[in-house]
């Protein structure tokens, strides 16, 4: 009786685990069978992804998802590799069909080239957003004078700037341009130009935190999840920058297709996102999922550069007050459209 006792939950246990693994493995054959099914003509999908650090590290951490999304799809998904107006021209020459942008230049995608956002990247904390940062280097003489825990570097840049050279990444970029200047620049009725030693523009995140790691910019733009990626890629930089300043939260970057795919492949696509969950994969592109999103997910990011706008307008001595105020009724028409 005992022995019955025992090792009949077990054969309820194993047959009920046995039972779940033929219904996933069914589920999956039947999505697999629907994606075969679906357009047959398109044989291959090109992915864009942004070139924020080298084509080596990249296709390192997106291979895998690459190759998983293939499977799920039933079709090849190739990379190709390109800054942010590449990506935005890419799409609308239909040389991409899906692609990882930056929520700037996924508005001007939307705009331009036919992109439509249908997922959000999740953070590995959970976060449906990210931060951008200031950073300098371990060793700068001014980092004596900022209190890191508070973030306030920003000041003491600002006390400092014409004795210090500073970087974006590109005028593209999100974190790395857009959310800087508004809040360090537009809000302080700043110029970069104006006040630093020297502006300049690398091109990505990884370059940009290369150039402080190496003590050739003092300062300059980043963002939370780019620094994630190069603490795992190449620890001994990322052991020589300091964060000074953090924006508020930033939407998780969106993941786009072209608006004219077929609709069965777009739902394809979206129950591959939705639904992946593997963290081995994840980790190292520094996220945790995919969450649904539209094209107003991203609409903060247009009030920004409308805010934006707003500010040059009323700094600009070259324009009638009647000319000002027509603008300006246009402008807030237009941010009033997106809240």
């Amino acid at each position: 009786m005992l022995v019955s006792l025992i090792s009949t939950p077990l054969l309820i246990s194993c047959t009920s685990a046995s039972n779940s693994e033929r219904i996933v493995t069914e589920r999956k054959n039947a999505s697999s069978e629907r994606a075969e099914n679906c357009t047959p003509e398109v044989t291959e999908l090109t992915f864009g992804i942004l070139a924020t650090e080298s084509e080596e590290t990249l296709e390192e951490v997106w291979t895998p998802l690459l190759e998983k999304m293939g499977e799920a799809i039933a079709r090849p998904v190739l990379p190709f590799y390109g800054d942010y107006g590449r990506l935005i021209t890419s799409m609308g020459e239909k040389n991409i069909q899906i692609a990882w942008y930056g929520g700037k230049s996924y508005i001007e995608a939307a705009e331009k080239s036919q992109a439509e956002a249908f997922a959000q990247t999740v953070s590995t904390q959970g976060y449906l957003g990210y931060y951008g940062h200031l950073m300098m280097h371990k060793d700068h003489p001014l980092l004596a004078q900022i209190d890191l825990e508070q973030g306030n570097g920003d000041k003491v840049v600002f006390q400092h700037a014409q004795d210090l050279t500073f970087a974006f990444n590109d005028s593209q970029s999100t974190s790395g341009f857009l959310v800087p200047t508004y809040y360090l620049f537009i809000q302080n009725n700043l110029e970069p130009q104006a006040i630093f030693k020297s502006v300049s523009f690398l091109g990505s995140h990884e370059n940009t935190a290369l150039a402080v790691a190496n003590q050739e910019i003092d300062v300059a733009t980043n963002n939370s999840e780019a620094l994630q990626r190069l603490k795992q890629s190449n620890p001994e930089a990322y052991e020589n920058i300091r964060v000074i300043w953090t924006s508020p939260i930033i939407p998780g970057d969106p993941l786009a297709y072209r608006q004219d795919l077929p609709d069965c492949l777009k739902t394809a696509i979206q129950n591959f996102f939705y639904r992946f969950t593997d963290r081995e994969i994840l980790e190292p592109l520094v996220w945790s999922g995919f969450d649904p999103a539209s094209d107003r997910t991203w609409n903060v990011i247009r009030e920004l550069e409308v805010a934006k706008q707003i500010q040059r307008l009323k700094q600009d001595d070259t324009l009638s007050e009647a000319e000002k105020a027509t603008k300006l009724e246009a402008l807030q028409q237009q941010l009033k459209e997106f809240q």
